[in-house]
């Protein structure tokens, strides 16, 4: 499949194309500057909120790993809003999106989002909430989005286990009772429905052993 990364020189969009290439897939980095990415990838220079139909046409899945982070949480939702405009010209490309936890749902009641509750750190409060109501502008679209959440400890120094447990809306647990999964095993499930597609337009969630 020819697959292009948004946010490719970030932690999670470097693993997204080297796990990608390693697949077999044709993978397009898309960046705002190509002097960061030290990768053996092709490369599209550009800021996702430049981006045009034309420039996504001949790909058959768009991966956003885009990281905002609190610097600028708005850019979560002026991103989606855009990537769904562009989107609408293109109606059989998906759209994946590197989400986050905070939107997760604290259990199967589905009553409050983890970044409702008071134990949710205010810190982070802004990207969670912004990111959230990105998720929400996907539902509402009408493009073949997936979200998918990563457990609450997402761990970038986490080793590759190969295995993972996956949920939908609400927050689940691994044999040791944590919300936990390492980077290298978000990015393998995150491929895996590259590949065997279970979640279009719906959000899903994973967890790993460490």
């Amino acid at each position: 499949m020819k697959l292009a990364v948004i946010g490719a020189n970030g932690k999670a969009g470097r693993l997204i194309v080297q796990e990608a290439i390693d697949r077999g897939h044709e993978v397009t980095a898309f960046v705002r500057d190509r002097n960061k990415l030290d990768m053996n990838v092709r490369v599209f220079e550009k800021d996702i909120q430049l981006l045009k139909s034309e420039d996504l046409m001949d790909f058959d899945v768009i991966i956003n790993a885009m990281g905002a982070g609190t610097q600028d949480p708005i850019l979560y939702q002026d991103a989606t809003k855009h990537m769904i405009e562009v989107l609408l010209d293109l109606p059989k490309l998906r759209y994946l999106v590197v989400g986050g936890a905070g939107s997760l749902f604290t259990d199967a009641t589905m009553a409050y989002a983890l970044y409702e509750t008071e134990q949710f750190p205010k810190a982070i409060y802004p990207t969670a909430m912004n990111m959230a109501k990105a998720l929400e502008l996907l539902r509402d679209s009408r493009i073949l989005w997936t979200f998918f959440s990563p457990a609450i400890q997402f761990d970038p120094k986490g080793r590759r286990t190969g295995a993972y447990r996956l949920g939908s809306e609400w927050l689940i647990l691994n044999q040791a009772g944590d919300s936990y999964i390492s980077y290298l095993d978000y990015v393998i499930a995150l491929l895996d429905e590259v590949e065997n597609p279970q979640f279009i337009c719906k959000r899903f969630t994973a967890v790993g052993e460490r």
